[in-house]
């Protein structure tokens, strides 16, 4: 399963979903979220935990996938062998 961090910014009812963390501060800032990446970092999102301040809450879950047939494996391999004998 994937990671998904879930990131709801409360006054502005904005959703957000990034791959990690860092992604995060990628797009909004500090200020934006209410906590600075060092102490989100530590504080423990992977056992379910959830981050609640005044301007956001952030919790992590995981992304669920349908799952893939041995076709759509094999175009994504056929595709992918294409693009790297091009370069």
């Amino acid at each position: 399963m994937t990671k998904v961090i879930h990131v709801h910014l409360i006054h502005g009812r904005k959703n957000y979903y990034f791959g990690s963390i860092s992604a995060i501060y990628t797009v909004l800032t500090e200020d934006e979220v209410g906590i600075k990446k060092s102490s989100l970092l530590h504080a423990g999102l992977a056992d379910g935990g959830v981050i609640l301040n005044k301007k956001a809450m952030i919790r992590q879950g995981e992304l669920i996938r349908g799952p893939r047939t041995e076709k759509e494996r094999s175009e994504e391999r056929r595709v992918g062998k294409e693009c790297r004998s091009r370069w």
